[in-house]
């Protein structure tokens, strides 16, 4: 099972590892839009459109659809497959109602439903959906793992740009 993101975890296991890694990586990028406001968090403040919480909101949309579509085999009205706005990822895209609080309860939400999705699947276990990814649960896991550090990367250089702060 994995338990709620510690500065410390258990990598006792193969699981507990990627669950505390993975929890690290949620935790700093959401820690990113702590304090700021909604327009503060929309800022494109680099030489990229991302902002802080686009980058929130992509990253709750894939958590979504690589544990509860492409895994598990959910399905969800009018979600997948995403048909590229002129090349840009629409996953990114910000709407009028998109605030700092309902972007991180969203992301919470999704990642709550993602720990219990892999805390009773079997690392060995496919992907329901082998159409789009022939992989399994184990995959899944640690392509979410690169995905979150990533994206909390540059939501760290972009924060240092809107306000100065630093460190995760």
């Amino acid at each position: 099972m994995c338990d709620v993101a510690t500065d410390m975890f258990s990598t006792a296991t193969e699981r507990d590892a990627l669950c505390g890694f993975l929890d690290q990586a949620r935790d700093a990028l959401i820690r990113k839009v702590e304090g700021l406001s909604d327009k503060d968090a929309r800022t494109a403040a680099t030489v990229s459109s991302l902002s802080l919480l686009s980058l929130l909101k992509h990253s709750a949309v894939w958590e979504r659809r690589w544990f509860q579509i492409i895994f598990a085999g959910r399905s969800f009205p009018d979600e997948w497959p995403a048909v590229p706005d002129e090349g840009r990822d629409p996953t990114f895209a910000l709407s009028d109602e998109d605030t700092v609080e309902s972007v991180a309860a969203y992301y919470l939400e999704q990642i709550a439903v993602s720990r219990e999705i892999l805390a009773g699947g079997d690392l060995d276990a496919r992907c329901a959906r082998a159409d789009l990814v022939d992989e399994n649960l184990r995959g899944v896991v640690l392509h979410l793992l690169q995905e979150t550090a990533r994206h909390a990367g540059h939501a760290d250089i972009i924060r240092e740009a809107v306000d100065g702060g630093r460190g995760l």
